[in-house]
Order: structure tokens, then sequence, then C-alpha cells
């Protein structure tokens, strides 16, 4: 009982990470309509700009432990948020309207950009932050043990979580919302109704760079690094997993994605950790041909 407890406790931060950034990615494939693996490498970018800010802050500028982690946290959350407005500005909005197919293609291509330009810019070193925030909190305790989480861990969760809710609302109650909504249905007869559709793909994207920067910095705050492949890995990752619940339905897309990530610890916990991945996509990939071929026959 208690380790399944563990086990469930463990579970919810990798599930609040995986809802908020296919959150962030739904938002921006209503618009597109079109699969996106730059998103992954926007959200590794994040995490290496971090890392790279903060050591700068830390060993070059002699700042204070906290000082150099905010400053880190400040330049990865207004370059990647930033650059992802000018994706879609510059890149997003003018291939949707000429060439959607071409989105995909442009994707790999940004994608190795900013693996690349994340490598050279660390010096193609892996940066690690100190253990911070690690204070236990138990939050079950039993003649067996006691079953807990960190500090840092309960935190990113609460944010992330936080995140997620704020987005859902702001999409639901905003007008920039409603324009959204309405793109994402027609583009074409949104602009005839006077929205500006360009500036919809921008934003759309931009708030979804805004996800990948903050749940990169998390969890490169989590796991103490983030690694030059992860771009690819967690790219792929969430085109798959935002897929179970929805792409064009955020709150949707961050629900499966939320359960994704409770069968992946739990396989963790039970099952052995080489076949973790081959397994738990392929049974997702499962259930989505599964899932399309009941569509097609309704």
């Amino acid at each position: 009982m208690l380790y399944a407890l563990q086990q469930l406790l463990n579970a919810v931060p990798i599930a609040s990470l995986y809802a908020a950034l296919a959150f962030g990615y739904a938002t921006a494939f209503a618009v597109t309509k079109r699969a996106d693996i730059t998103y992954g490498a926007l959200f590794a970018a994040a995490g290496h700009l971090f890392l790279l800010v903060a050591h700068t802050g830390w060993n070059v500028l002699f700042l204070t432990f906290p000082a150099a982690l905010s400053l880190g946290a400040l330049a990865a959350v207004t370059l990647v948020a930033g650059g992802g407005v000018v994706i879609g500005r510059q890149v997003v909005a003018p291939l949707a309207r000429v060439s959607p197919n071409a989105l995909t293609v442009a994707s790999l291509g940004l994608l190795l950009v900013l693996m690349e330009a994340a490598r050279l810019a660390s010096g193609t070193r892996e940066l690690w932050l100190p253990p911070f925030l690690n204070t236990p909190l138990r939050l079950w305790r039993g003649e067996e043990g006691t079953a807990s989480l960190t500090l840092l861990q309960a935190l990113n969760s609460l944010v992330l979580l936080l995140l997620v809710a704020g987005g859902g609302w702001f999409l639901a109650a905003s007008r920039w919302g409603r324009h959204w909504r309405a793109v994402c249905d027609d583009p074409l007869a949104a602009e005839l109704c006077g929205v500006q559709a360009a500036r919809i793909f921008a934003g759309a994207y931009g708030l979804a760079a805004l996800f990948a920067a903050l749940a990169g910095l998390l969890a490169t705050a989590h796991y103490g690094t983030m690694d030059f492949g992860a771009g690819i890995l967690f790219g792929l990752k969430i085109v798959l997993i935002a897929a179970a619940g929805g792409h064009s339905h955020p709150l949707r897309a961050a629900a499966g994605a939320a359960l994704f990530g409770f069968g992946e610890t739990l396989w963790s916990g039970y099952g052995p950790v080489a076949w973790r991945d081959t397994v738990m996509l392929g049974a997702l990939v499962a259930l989505l041909v599964i899932s399309r071929r009941e569509r097609v026959l309704v």
C-alpha cells in the first residue's frame, strides 16, 4: 500500500509537466492543424538558457544563488516566449496560408537550429544545478513508513497545474480566447468578421512558447540539467500524448497527457524500466488507431 501510494505521488510532477506541455501544444495546433515538433525544442531551449544564464550569473557576475536562478528564469521565459511570437508571425502564419504541409518541414528545421544553438552556446558541456528545495514533505505516515514529495516537486506541480487552469480560464473567458476559437474554426470567416488571423497565429504560438518555457525551466530545476536530445524526445512524445485527449482541445489534451504521465510512472514502478517508452508509446499509438477507426465507422 505504501509503495503504491508513493508511486502515485511520484507521478504527480511528471503528470503535471506533461499536462502543461500538452495544453500549450494544443493551443498552437488548434490554429495550425499541423504537427509541430519545434515545441519540444522550445521546451529544451528554455532549460538550456536557464542553465547557461544561471551559471553565468553565479560564476561571472558573482550573484547569489537565488539571484542567479531568477536571472536565468527571466532570460529563459523572455527569450523563448518572445521567440515563439516571432516564429508564429514570421513562419507559422505565412506557411499556414500558403502551404500548411510545409509547417512540418519548417518545424524540423527550427528544431535543428534550436538544438545546435543550445549545444554551441554551452560549449557542448552538460551544465548542472546543485540540489535545492529538496526538503521532503511527508504527505502520509503509516506503520510501514512515510510517503513524501520534495518541496521543489510539490511547488513545480502546483505551478504547472495552476498554469493549466489559468490558461483554460483565459481561453474560455477572454476576448482573445473568443477570437482564438473563431480562427480555429475558420480563419477566413473570422477575418471577414474583423478578426486579424495573423495576430491570433502569432499570439497562439507565443502562448504555447510561454508554456514550453515555464515547463522547461521547472523541469530543469527539478532534474538539475537538460539533455541536448530532449528537444526531439519531448517534441515527438508531446505530439502523440496531446492526441490522446484531442489536439484541438487544450484542456482535453492536458487531461490525456496527465493520464499518460501516471501510466508511465506506474510502469516504472512495477514493470521493466527499459521497456517503458516502448510500451507506453506503443499503447498510445494503438489507442489512437483504434479511436480513429471508431470515428470513421460512426
